[in-house]
């Protein structure tokens, strides 16, 4: 029985410990390609922005303008670069939750703007992991400020 015990302990531990690693590893990816994405965003380099999305990716900004498809994102991306060289966006994440499967997360925080009809507000992403690279199905901005 003590045998039995052990093991399970012993297992259980590995598994908590393997969990909250991997989970670990994702959170830093996710902020690793967050802070690369507003990199990006100050540059206002259309590719480096979109790098992080899927072709079917869904934006919804904070002036409540739906946008889906990559491809019409981007274009709307290069027109406000070109109607406004100074607008800068930055993302700060609060949160990063990682499902249990490991293929999709969650995160909010809040976004800044820079020379914008709006100085920012929240927002939430939502995540998905495909070959061990986290990619963006969707964001939601609410302006609040």
């Amino acid at each position: 029985m003590q045998k039995i015990l052990f093991l399970f302990v012993f297992f259980l531990t590995f598994q908590l410990t393997y969990g909250q690693n991997k989970n670990d590893k994702n959170v830093e990816l996710i902020k690793s390609a967050r802070e690369a994405s507003n990199q990006a965003i100050a540059k206002h380099d259309i590719d480096g922005i979109s790098k992080f999305w899927y072709n079917d990716f869904v934006q919804i900004r904070g002036n409540s303008t739906y946008l889906t498809g990559k491809d019409t994102i981007v274009a709307s991306w290069r027109k406000l670069f070109n109607d406004n060289p100074n607008v800068v966006y930055i993302r700060t994440p609060s949160q990063i939750i990682i499902s249990t499967n490991d293929t999709l997360a969650w995160e909010n925080g809040t976004w800044k703007a820079f020379n914008s009809y709006s100085n920012g507000g929240n927002y939430s992403a939502m995540w998905r992991k495909s070959n061990d690279t986290w990619k963006i199905l969707a964001e939601l901005f609410v302006s609040l400020f």
